[in-house]
């Protein structure tokens, strides 16, 4: 009889092990299913691309930004090359270089290191007074037109309309300035660089 008891006590354990092995199975298998959905979902990594200073909403779709948050991107751009003294030229470029492309980032240190040296040699200072900003969604960039303001030892030495245009690119879901060039009557200045823009 003890014999019987203990073999059918042993097999319901066995059965109940089975049982519990087959739902502890079934719910790692969901478990997996579950952690690879919200994977795919939230991406492998998720980056929050915003402007420096942010002052009007915006979006960003498919690789491109809303006029709004070019606006934005351009403005902080010229802040960076185009108000400049021999005090800040050196942080504003660095700061500057976080935001170029990769392949471009050379060209534009050199450029903004020329510029450098020439602030310092002539104590000088440039300031870019905005007058218009004309964003352009499909191509990325931004046309901005305003005085530029020339300083040598504190004083005034020019005041020129100048105009200048903010090329944008976005990869991996972050923006990169592609160009920054000075415009001459509506068409791309190639002999002006990000550092002789504020020359003149």
């Amino acid at each position: 009889m003890k014999l019987e008891t203990f073999q059918d006590d042993l097999g319901a354990l066995r059965r109940r092990v089975f049982d519990q092995r087959l739902a502890i199975g079934i719910l790692s298998v969901c478990l997996v299913l579950a952690l690879t959905i919200i994977f795919r979902i939230a991406g492998p990594q998720r980056t929050t691309v915003v402007p420096p200073n942010i002052t009007k909403t915006f979006w960003i779709e498919d690789d491109k930004a809303s006029n709004e948050y070019l606006v934005q991107m351009a403005s902080y751009v010229a802040y960076l090359i185009l108000d400049v003294t021999p005090k800040s030229i050196d942080w504003k470029k660095d700061t500057l270089l976080g935001w170029c492309l990769p392949e471009n980032a050379g060209s534009i240190k050199t450029r903004q290191d020329l510029e450098a040296a020439r602030l310092k040699r002539l104590n000088a200072s440039t300031y870019f007074q905005m007058q218009q900003l004309v964003p352009d969604e499909e191509t990325q960039s931004v046309t901005m037109t305003g005085y530029l303001k020339t300083q040598v030892n504190g004083a005034n030495t020019s005041d020129n309309l100048k105009t200048y245009r903010a090329d944008f690119i976005f990869r991996s879901g972050r923006v990169h300035l592609k160009d920054f060039k000075e415009l001459k009557d509506g068409k791309s200045d190639t002999a002006t660089s990000v550092a002789a823009a504020g020359a003149r």
